[in-house]
C-alpha cells in the first residue's frame, strides 16, 4: 500500500488488508513516496477512524517506500495519480511498473481513480477515506482467499 507520506491512506489500507486475509497468505505492509514522515505514526484522524472500526494502527511507522520494494512484493496498490507519477519515475524497468495499479481499480477497474488524501481534512475526509479502502480491500482479500 503505498502513499505519499505513509500516515493517513496507505496505514489504513495495511490495517485493513491486514485484518482481512490470513498471514500465510500474503505480506502486507506499507510505505511513502517521500520521506517526509519518516519514523512517525499515522495521523491523529486515520488512527481514530481505524480504532472506532476495530483497527489500531497505532504501532505503524511511516518508512519510504524503496526500489527493494518491488522485489519483495507483487503487487504494489497506489492512492492517487501524483503517486503514479511519482512510481513511474522510479520504477527500474516495464516489470517494475507492471506489479503498480491503483488500489481503486478492485472496485472500479481500470477507471484509475484517486483516494482523496485525508491529511489534515478532519473526520468525514477520514471517513470517506476509510470506507473506500474498506471496499477495496475487501475485494483484494477475496482474491487471496479464493487462492
Amino acid at each position: 500500500m503505498l502513499c505519499l507520506g505513509n500516515i493517513c491512506r496507505s496505514p489504513l489500507a495495511e490495517a485493513l488488508l491486514r485484518s482481512k486475509i490470513p498471514e500465510h497468505k500474503a505480506v502486507v505492509d506499507s510505505a511513502g513516496l517521500d520521506d517526509w514522515h519518516k519514523g512517525e505514526a499515522p495521523c491523529k484522524t486515520s488512527q481514530e477512524i481505524a480504532k472506532k472500526n476495530n483497527l489500531d494502527i497505532s504501532n505503524l511507522r511511516s518508512r519510504p517506500f524503496n526500489l527493494e520494494d518491488f522485489d519483495k512484493f507483487d503487487k504494489i496498490y497506489i492512492m492517487d495519480r501524483q503517486n503514479w507519477e511519482m512510481i513511474k519515475k522510479i520504477a527500474r524497468n516495464a516489470q517494475d511498473i507492471q506489479k503498480v495499479d491503483f488500489i481503486l481499480n478492485e472496485v472500479y477497474p481500470g477507471e484509475n481513480l484517486d483516494v482523496p488524501d485525508s491529511y489534515n481534512k478532519g473526520k468525514n475526509a477520514a471517513e470517506l477515506v476509510f470506507k473506500m479502502l474498506d471496499e477495496a480491500t475487501s475485494i483484494i482479500a477475496k482474491k487471496y482467499s479464493d487462492a
